[in-house]
């Protein structure tokens, strides 16, 4: 199932500038992995240690923040857009 990750701004560093990616995933976890393949070290930006998201990052899959459900084992269907949004800080 191919899904679309908008890559922000300030991830676009590590995606060759690349502000999307089509890949095909049936998790938000699985998607993370094929997008770190392509695009080495992006993965550790987005996910801590503990194999959870950054407290700095936010990830919607379409509308839905993932934090307030299954987390990375969300389930991604055909057609979805994933979002990644690191925080912005500064003055």
């Amino acid at each position: 199932m191919q899904v679309t990750i908008s890559i922000p701004h300030a991830l676009r560093q590590y995606t060759q500038d690349k502000s999307e990616v089509g890949l095909n995933a049936s998790t938000v976890d699985e998607l993370l992995l094929k997008l770190d393949g392509l695009f080495p070290g992006l993965r550790a930006f987005i996910v801590d240690e503990g194999k959870g998201v950054r407290r700095y990052v936010n990830i919607f899959v379409n509308e839905h923040d993932i934090r307030s459900g299954e987390g990375l084992t969300t389930k991604l269907k055909d057609g979805d857009r994933v979002h990644i949004i690191p925080a912005v800080a500064g003055g």
